[in-house]
């Protein structure tokens, strides 16, 4: 794609000026991220201390893989909560499964930094939590139902039936299996068609959310997964066969991706990287802050949802978790710069960050970046708040809703400043052109 980098000056008056209007009403596309290229300006000779880079680099990569690790026991916690749920379908069974799906989302989303800096997770990641989804692709959607303009495939329903018309094109879907699923994503060319991941599970438990910006998550009965009497929703067989097998498939996926950063495996993702020359290594992990920050976090899961004041565009839309998807999603970014990650079990990983190599090259612009990456914590903590005390985020980017949208606004400008300070860190390592992924967002 074509990208569009400002420069850190702009950004940082642009993330001012975010903070009391605004924004275009341009909305892009999502981004394809690309591998960053190699730096095109070496650092000064003696600015760059190869073996405290390459400590930094090794400990990343350690992170990584503790991250996806994290991540695979999770989801294998959530898959045994959904066993449960479908022996035993009932409201406390259900509640468990999604309890799951939430504790599954917080070290998920914090390995999502990691994406953009390393095409081996970016070519993954659409199996794994691609979004928005047009939910009628997969099961029964309320009568109101729009999918995405021009999706041959946005009410194929694949639950109520073994074969889906897309197009002209005829497709069989009677045997429900991981493999399946999996060949089903961007049926007829369009993104919209999802049917696996994090957020095809989320559908699955919560169902639709038919609240629009009023107060409430979706509210799929468990007896949609009930055989016999009680049973509502059509199709439960198939159903039952399609959470369990999108559920294995991301168990799978994840396995892999662990897999991909596992130390002392001499082929692998990971002893690639760390054999590297640094500055490529840190490109890297500076590419993907940047990028996470600006055009994906700031720009399409947040300015395209407040522009459209649309919860169809929010990143958890049927379980109304978006505020924590946010807010971990900006954790991992500052756990890459401090070098230190919170595990699910609550110990914590520390070692070499980039924080100590900007630091030793300027103190001020290591100073900078750590109080953005706070003050961003902090903004994104209200908009936590806010969801804690019974406002959600598609409550606050209602269009009649102006003080909760300037809570977005706040958000997404401390977004912006922030990826100043990081293009100015990573100068710092004579990283002068990191260019970070705007996803033809205009801020």
């Amino acid at each position: 794609m074509i990208r569009m980098p400002l420069a850190t000056a702009s950004l940082l008056a642009i993330a001012i000026s975010l903070a009391g209007c605004g924004d275009s009403k341009d909305k892009a596309s999502a981004p394809q991220a690309q591998a960053p290229a190699a730096s095109a300006a070496a650092p000064a000779a003696g600015a760059l201390d190869e073996a405290a880079s390459k400590a930094v680099i090794k400990h990343y990569t350690e992170m990584v893989y503790t991250v996806f690790s994290d991540s695979l026991s999770t989801a294998k916690t959530l898959q045994g909560a959904i066993d449960a749920f479908l022996a035993t379908p009932n409201d406390e069974t259900l509640k468990a499964a999604k309890a799951a799906w939430v504790a599954a989302r917080v070290p998920y989303l914090q390995s999502e930094t990691f994406r953009f800096g390393n095409t081996i997770i970016d070519d993954w990641e659409g199996q794994v939590n691609a979004w928005p989804l047009d939910e009628g692709l997969i099961d029964y959607v309320d009568a109101g139902y729009e999918h995405a303009l021009g999706n041959p495939g946005g009410t194929a329903n694949i639950i109520a039936n073994t074969e889906i018309q897309v197009g002209e094109d005829k497709v069989d879907v009677k045997d429900i299996t991981p493999e399946k699923l999996a060949s089903l994503n961007e049926l007829g060319g369009s993104e919209a068609n999802v049917a696996t991941g994090y957020h095809a599970i989320e559908f699955l438990l919560w169902g639709q959310d038919l609240n629009g910006t009023g107060l409430g998550a979706g509210a799929r009965p468990a007896s949609d997964y009930l055989e016999g009497k009680g049973a509502t929703g059509g199709h439960n067989e198939r159903r039952r066969a399609y959470l369990k097998a999108v559920t294995q498939l991301l168990v799978d996926d994840l396995e892999t991706m662990v897999g991909n950063w596992k130390p002392g495996v001499a082929d692998n993702y990971r002893a690639t990287l760390e054999a590297e020359p640094v500055t490529d290594g840190l490109r890297k992990m500076l590419f993907g802050m940047g990028s996470l920050s600006l055009g994906e976090l700031a720009g399409e899961r947040m300015k395209v949802s407040l522009e459209a004041n649309s919860p169809e565009d929010e990143q958890d839309c049927f379980s109304d978790n978006t505020h924590y998807s946010h807010f971990y999603d900006a954790k991992g970014i500052r756990n890459v710069y401090l070098g230190e990650y919170t595990r699910a079990d609550g110990t914590k990983l520390t070692g070499p960050s980039l924080s100590s190599l900007v630091a030793k090259a300027d103190p001020a612009a290591d100073a900078t970046l750590k109080a953005d990456l706070e003050a961003t914590e902090a903004k994104l903590q209200v908009i936590v708040d806010h969801a804690v005390k019974g406002e959600h985020y598609d409550q606050l980017i209602a269009a009649d809703n102006t003080a909760g949208n300037q809570i977005i606004r706040n958000a997404i400008a401390a977004l912006v400043k922030q990826t100043g300070a990081i293009e100015q860190a990573a100068a710092k390592l004579g990283i002068n052109d990191l260019k970070p992924d705007t996803a033809d967002h205009e801020f």
